[in-house]
């Protein structure tokens, strides 16, 4: 089965920049101090109906019209209910897994948090800390987050597979995120000894965290690894007999591409693309089979001033006023990032677009342009997305 598919981002994992409203009235940048600044019946009331408005039973009826085959769907590791403040959230995945299998659709559950943190992102729920991998109970409570997951959905007939940990930051890509000076702590205490995840304890953890699963899940669900933003590593990992059907994901972004170096214009962007991700996809789906599960079409060029690696005026970088380019000028630089990328992941197993919808207004708020390219239902309203590639798998 090729996967085609796209993310549910800031439905159960909440990013503020796709959501601004959520956070209005306090000065959190993440999930963590979200209930630490307001109160809990605030906190409860606010999240509740995001939950239960944001991602619907017709999400999932527009994503199969859309002719994809697969959700992502982040969860975080406060999941079940057993961190306050935050709230679980096990009821709406129960419901999310239930209308995939009514639409047809496959999903791939994604444990997108840890406590501690895993790469110091906003997402990881924990901005400018990165301390789970030196936290033992941390690292446990994990595992047991991971084997309740494969335990409860076992047996679901919409489940892909489970992710085990989504982006741990290593060594390979911690300068150019240099996550200590973009997602400054609140507490400069608790991000005092933050550092990259090594390499050697990933490898130890993922092989842990499948035996641990595959009590659960049988060989017919995939259980997936992240690459930790260093694809190549990978060659020697799993090659015994014991690991079946386990897929290796790899996170690629143009803004990335942008901070290794990559001239912000079309013809730079599909030339990257052809020499960095497709040559990276076909060469590891040798090992594992490959898939792209996070990418979209968002790129400094279409944004008409350069983002930065993708900071947004959340991060107080001020967005472009007026359009730089007519509409038809856009679809051009759209349409050739996406055919040459939808290319790259063909060359492996699959894909999910990062993200289905976000909570944006970029039509009536200023600085905002640009940003629809995160949005998949958008981007197929523009006519930017067209997957019509012949599958090779």
């Amino acid at each position: 089965m090729y996967i085609k598919g796209v993310n549910l981002g800031n439905w159960l994992v909440l990013e503020k920049w796709m959501s601004p409203a959520l956070f209005e009235g306090t000065t959190a940048e993440d999930e963590y101090y979200l209930p630490r600044q307001l109160s809990k019946e605030v906190y409860e009331a606010r999240i509740k109906v995001h939950r239960s408005e944001y991602i619907t039973e017709r999400d999932f009826a527009i994503i199969k019209s859309y002719g994809m085959n697969a959700v992502r769907i982040p969860v975080p590791y406060f999941i079940f209910g057993d961190c306050e403040p935050f709230i679980g959230c096990i009821g709406e995945l129960d419901k999310a897994m239930n209308w995939a299998e009514k639409y047809g659709l496959k999903v791939l559950i994604d444990l997108h948090t840890v406590p501690g943190s895993q790469n110091g992102f906003d997402n990881g729920g924990l901005s400018g800390v990165c301390k789970w991998a030196q936290q033992e109970e941390s690292v446990e409570f994990t595992l047991n987050v991971l084997e309740k997951l494969s335990e409860r959905y076992a047996h679901a007939e919409s489940l892909w597979g489970i992710e085990i940990v989504n982006e741990p930051l290593t060594k390979a890509a911690w300068d150019t995120f240099n996550i200590m000076e973009r997602y400054k702590a609140v507490d400069p205490e608790m991000a005092a000894g933050s550092a990259p995840v090594e390499l050697d304890f990933l490898k130890d953890f993922y092989v842990k965290a499948y035996r641990r699963m595959r009590k659960y899940l049988s060989e017919e669900k995939v259980i997936v690894f992240h690459d930790g933003f260093d694809i190549y590593a990978w060659k020697d990992f799993m090659r015994e007999e014991e690991f079946k059907n386990v897929v290796l994901d790899t996170h690629q972004y143009l803004m990335m591409a942008e901070s290794d170096g990559c001239p912000q214009e079309k013809e730079a962007y599909v030339e990257y693309i052809q020499k960095h991700y497709e040559t990276a996809v076909e060469e590891m789906q040798q090992y594992f089979p490959v898939i792209c599960g996070e990418w979209c079409l968002f790129n400094s060029q279409a944004c008409g001033c350069d983002t930065k690696g993708g900071q947004s005026v959340l991060n107080g970088i001020e967005g472009a006023q007026t359009e730089a380019y007519s509409e038809e000028e856009k679809k051009d630089i759209y349409q050739a990032v996406s055919e040459a990328q939808l290319r790259a992941w063909h060359k492996g197993s699959g894909y999910f677009y990062w993200n289905y919808k976000l909570l944006l207004d970029t039509v009536n708020e200023n600085g905002w342009i640009g940003w629809d390219a995160w949005d998949f239902g958008k981007c197929v309203a523009h006519g930017w997305f067209q997957d019509e590639i012949e599958e090779q798998n």
